[in-house]
């Protein structure tokens, strides 16, 4: 059955009782100025509120309510509820593709112009507002004479020994990156062979380490666990200002997109669907993009007007220059990525 294994990880959570005094939209006029806001947590959620809220309240004078984390298995309880109390989450694409209408808003504001967007990065629930990349980088101090230039290196355990660290995921990169390795063109990827692209997993299996969490990637990087990885841009930027040594791989890379999505019933949607079109604009846009090493969602918005840190454009994919990008396939991933995350989980311990 599709989305069973989505729906496992809704089905797990409970609903927050603290998330109460924001439902309903009926309170005080102050109440109708907020918006609560779930997100990650941590330092992401810090530039989120700099770059993005306090601009918004700057101009409308709405406040934020801001939670953590942003957990597909609390929007599924709130919605069975029927006191959905987020008004924004910053969370997977992939849930509000799979559940459009149904535990997410449909976005019907005409300023989310999706023209404005890339072509393959919006959906009926979703706009991006960011992108990144999966970035294949190395330690630099593994392969001072021979560093690795090209995406079969990662493949490569016997000119390039070592682990591999990779996000225990298969949608971080990995499977295309296989097939790529394997002789298939970038252009051809989708739909995904998977059984193709396991094949050749197989060929570097022993040498993959799998991080529970990109906290875990970061700090097996810098603990030099692995001599390779490849997680996402800002966890790569943070990784490399926390001390290891990486050295970006621009050959072959794929990318993808950061959402905010509108749990279904959330007490503000009309005022939500305005900070999620205010948010994208340039200035937004690039003031997030420049906290983060992240890029801009937007097309219209020059991505070399943005001033990034040394360390952000070295690991920024968008940036010219930079191999073969390829963005992930929104329908492909929200269809299959059921029978995808059970064969990952059952070839981890074959």
């Amino acid at each position: 059955m599709r989305h069973n294994y989505l729906r496992a990880l809704l089905m797990s959570g409970t609903l927050v009782a603290a998330t109460a005094a924001c439902g309903g939209g009926q309170g005080s006029a102050a109440q109708e100025k907020t918006l609560t806001w779930a997100s990650t947590g941590g330092q992401f959620q810090e530039d989120e509120k700099k770059a993005l809220q306090a601009p918004f309240t700057a101009k409308t004078g709405t406040t934020f309510v801001n939670v953590s984390p942003a957990d597909a298995a609390q929007v599924k309880a709130m919605v069975a509820s029927g006191r959905t109390a987020w008004d924004l989450a910053n969370m997977s694409w992939i849930y509000a593709g799979a559940y459009c209408g149904r535990l997410y808003e449909k976005l019907d504001d005409p300023a989310l112009d999706r023209a404005k967007f890339p072509e393959g990065t919006t959906h009926d629930c979703f706009v991006p507002t960011y992108r990144y990349a999966n970035v294949f980088s190395y330690n630099a101090d593994d392969f001072k004479d021979d560093p690795p230039t090209a995406i079969e290196d990662f493949f490569d355990v016997k000119r390039f020994p070592g682990k591999r660290i990779v996000q225990d995921y298969p949608k971080s990169g990995l499977l295309e990156a296989a097939l790529v390795a394997d002789g298939v063109a970038p252009e051809q990827l989708y739909p995904l062979d998977i059984d193709r692209a396991f094949r050749k997993l197989d060929t570097i299996k022993s040498s993959l380490v799998f991080a529970p969490s990109y906290g875990a990637v970061q700090q097996m990087m810098v603990d030099r666990q692995g001599s390779m990885v490849m997680t996402v841009t800002a966890r790569t930027i943070v990784t490399a200002q926390s001390g290891a040594n990486l050295k970006p791989v621009w050959d072959f890379t794929t990318t993808d997109i950061g959402v905010l999505v509108i749990p279904k019933g959330a007490p503000h949607k009309a005022l939500a669907q305005q900070g999620l079109a205010f948010v994208t604009e340039p200035a937004q846009a690039k003031a997030y993009a420049e906290l983060t090493g992240t890029a801009p969602a937007r097309s219209d918005v020059d991505i070399n007007s943005i001033a990034y840190n040394d360390v952000q454009k070295t690991f920024n994919a968008f940036l010219p220059d930079r191999g073969r990008l390829l963005e992930q396939d929104k329908p492909w991933w929200i269809k299959n990525t059921d029978d995808v995350v059970k064969r990952w989980t059952s070839w981890k311990v074959s």
